[in-house]
């Protein structure tokens, strides 16, 4: 009797062990399907609203298509002509010259009659230093270096000079101007003078 009860229990866990291993199988099944429909119900949607929208550009009237397509290949060309764009070489042949003059420095700024600056120079951009940057002769290659630029890219053949400052290197750069082939039409005289207004600094005492 004994050994009977025990092939029966044996029986019985076999049996059972065999129920679970087939509701593991099924269970994975069901959520191997779930996942597989998930999958196919999103595909779906993607597709359907790929289908919405070729419908909707299908109702739009003609002229709204062709204006559609217009700025798609407009905005093509846009992102092709981004890159850098050459200057228009323009041609400016009467100007205005400004000349700054001070104690310690000159400088020389050429522009159209709108007031666009076309060249400058300086006496520090030009090598000079101290109170070298203050003389005639300095006055004289800056406006050498402004005028040969100012010739070459815009032609320039005539100014209007406007002078400010009593610095040494007014009178070197009007000559200069006219030494390098550049007409002078007028000269004025735009320096600032106070009507008794901020206190001038005291003299030096050498």
């Amino acid at each position: 009797m004994s050994e009977e009860k025990k092939d029966n229990k044996k029986e019985e866990k076999i049996i059972s062990d065999e129920g679970d291993v087939s509701k593991k199988e099924s269970d994975q099944s069901e959520d191997f399907s779930v996942g597989n429909l998930d999958d196919d119900l999103f595909a779906d949607n993607s597709s359907n609203s790929d289908l919405n929208k070729k419908e909707e550009s299908e109702d739009l009237p003609e002229e709204i298509k062709q204006r559609l397509e217009k700025n798609k290949q407009a905005r093509n060309k846009k992102k092709i002509i981004k890159k850098k764009k050459k200057k228009e070489n323009v041609k400016i042949k009467s100007g205005h010259a400004y000349i700054n003059a001070t104690y310690n420095n000159t400088i020389l700024s050429l522009a159209d009659k709108n007031g666009n600056i076309i060249s400058w120079a300086s006496a520090g951009m030009a090598g000079f230093k101290g109170a070298k940057k203050a003389t005639p002769y300095a006055a004289q290659i800056i406006t050498k270096i402004a005028t040969l630029k100012a010739k070459e890219e815009y032609g320039l053949e005539s100014v209007k000079v406007f002078v400010s400052g009593v610095g040494t290197g007014r009178e070197g750069a009007i000559r200069a101007l006219n030494a390098n082939g550049i007409e002078i039409e007028s000269i004025k005289d735009i320096t600032a003078v106070p009507h008794n207004g901020c206190r001038p600094k005291k003299p030096r005492r050498v």
